[in-house]
C-alpha cells in the first residue's frame, strides 16, 4: 500500500511556469519582481505596514530581534516548547532567554506566568502559535505595554490563523512566518518578516539589504548605495519568491483543505478522548487555528512512544516535537527558567503528531486512522 509520510510537499505546475520565467528574464537573486509581489500581497492579506520575505523564519526572527534593539544582557521572555530558531535569535545578539511553562490547554505560552519573569532587564516577549493556535495576544500586549516591551510573534506556523479575526504575525511589533517545506503555505525554504509600525519598516530593509540602502538606489531614490547600519543577507532568490507566489495566492484553498483533514482526525478520536485513553487538540473560540498540526497527548512517554512505534509497523511516520529548549545543552548555557516547567516536560513526553498535509487522501487518511484505533484495542 505504500508507506505514509509525515508530509508531502505541495507542488504545483504554476510554480514551475513562475520558475520558468525567472530563467528565462535573468534576474535569479533576490528583491525582483515575483519578491515584490509576494510582499505586497502578504502586506494585503496580513493587514501589515511591511512585509519582507527572507530565506527562512530563522532570518526573520533574527530580524526582529536587530529592530527590537536586543543588546548583551538583555532578556526576552519565550516559550520553551519551541523550535531552536526563537531562542538563537536572541543569543545571538548577547541576549538571554528567559523560558515560561506553557498552558495545558492550547501548549501556548502562559501569559499568566509572562509577568512574574519580567526584571529590569527585560526588553520583548516573543511568543509562538503553537499548531497555528493563537496565543492570548490581548493579555500578552497589556503586559508589554505595561512595562514597555516589545512584542514578538513567533508565527511560524501560523500562516491564515487569527486572533479575534486579526491574522497572527500582524498583531505585535513584529512577526516571522515560516514557509518552509513542512508548513501550509512553502517555497521550500523561506520565511517572511512582519512589520506592524512603517516607522521601523526603513531600518528593518536596510537590515535585509545587508545593512545598506541598495533597495533605496534600486528605486531611484538615491544616488548611491552604502553601509548605513547593521544587517546580514536576509533576502531569497527570485527562484524562492516565483515559487512562494503560488502558494500564497491559494493560501486559503491550502488551509480549508488542510482544515478538513484535521477535522476527520478530530472527529474520528473523539470516542478515545470521551474514554480517557488521550487528549485531541483544542483551541478557544475567539481565534481559528490553519489546521498545522494534529497532534494527539498520550497518557505518558511510554504509551506515545508504542505508539508510533505501532504506526511505524504499519508504515505510517508519526513523530513527536520539541525536546524544551530550557533543558537543551544550549538552553541551560545561554537562557534561564522563570517558576516551573511541569506542562513543557509533560507535553513533550506525551505528544505524538499525525500525518498531514493539502492533498491528503482520504482512504490514505483512514489508513492512519485505523492503525490509531487498532492500537487502543
Amino acid at each position: 500500500m505504500g508507506r505514509i509520510n509525515f508530509n508531502r510537499p505541495l507542488v504545483s505546475e504554476a510554480a514551475l511556469e513562475n520558475i520558468r520565467e525567472v530563467l528565462a528574464n535573468g534576474h535569479l537573486s533576490g528583491n525582483g519582481p515575483f519578491t515584490k509581489a509576494c510582499q505586497d500581497l502578504l502586506a494585503e492579506q496580513l493587514g501589515a505596514s511591511r512585509v519582507l520575505i527572507t530565506h527562512s523564519c530563522t532570518a526573520a526572527l533574527e530580524m526582529s530581534v536587530l529592530l527590537a534593539g536586543i543588546e548583551p544582557g538583555d532578556e526576552v521572555i519565550m516559550p520553551s516548547f519551541t523550535f531552536v530558531s526563537t531562542a538563537n535569535a536572541v543569543a545571538l545578539r548577547g541576549g538571554v532567554p528567559v523560558f515560561v511553562d506553557i498552558r495545558p490547554d492550547t501548549l501556548n505560552i502562559d501569559e499568566r506566568l509572562i509577568e512574574a519573569a519580567v526584571t529590569e532587564k527585560t526588553k520583548a516577549i516573543s511568543v509562538v502559535h503553537y499548531a497555528g493556535v493563537a496565543c492570548e495576544m490581548d493579555d500578552i500586549l497589556a503586559i508589554a505595554k505595561a512595562h514597555d516591551l516589545a512584542v514578538m510573534e513567533d508565527a511560524a506556523q501560523a500562516m491564515e490563523a487569527t486572533y479575534r479575526g486579526r491574522p497572527l504575525g500582524a498583531i505585535g511589533d513584529f512577526g516571522a512566518i515560516s514557509f518552509h517545506e513542512t508548513k501550509n503555505v512553502i517555497s521550500g525554504e523561506g520565511g517572511a518578516l512582519v512589520i506592524r509600525d512603517p516607522d521601523a519598516a526603513a531600518r528593518a530593509e536596510i537590515i535585509w539589504e545587508k545593512g545598506t540602502n541598495r533597495a533605496e538606489f534600486m528605486r531611484g531614490e538615491a544616488d548611491k548605495y552604502t553601509w548605513i547600519d547593521i544587517g546580514s543577507s536576509f533576502l531569497p532568490s527570485e527562484l524562492i519568491a516565483a515559487v512562494l507566489l503560488t502558494q500564497v495566492r491559494d493560501s486559503s484553498g491550502i488551509t480549508r483543505r488542510r482544515l478538513a483533514a484535521w477535522s476527520r482526525y478530530f472527529e474520528a478520536f473523539a470516542a478515545l478522548e470521551a474514554e480517557g485513553l488521550l487528549r485531541r487538540p483544542w483551541s478557544p473560540d475567539h481565534v481559528e487555528h490553519n489546521g498545522h498540526i494534529f497532534y494527539l497527548l498520550l497518557p505518558d512517554q511510554d504509551r506515545r512512544d508504542a505508539l508510533i512505534d505501532h504506526l511505524r509497523g504499519h508504515d505510517i511516520q508519526a513523530v513527536f516535537h520539541y525536546i524544551p529548549l530550557h533543558s537543551a545543552p544550549a538552553g541551560r548555557k545561554f537562557g534561564r527558567v522563570s517558576g516551573t516547567m511541569d506542562v513543557t516536560d509533560a507535553t513533550a513526553a506525551q505528544l505524538v503528531r499525525l500525518p498531514l498535509h493539502a492533498d491528503m487522501d482520504e482512504a490514505v487518511q483512514q489508513r492512519v486512522i485505523a492503525a490509531v484505533l487498532e492500537f487502543f484495542g
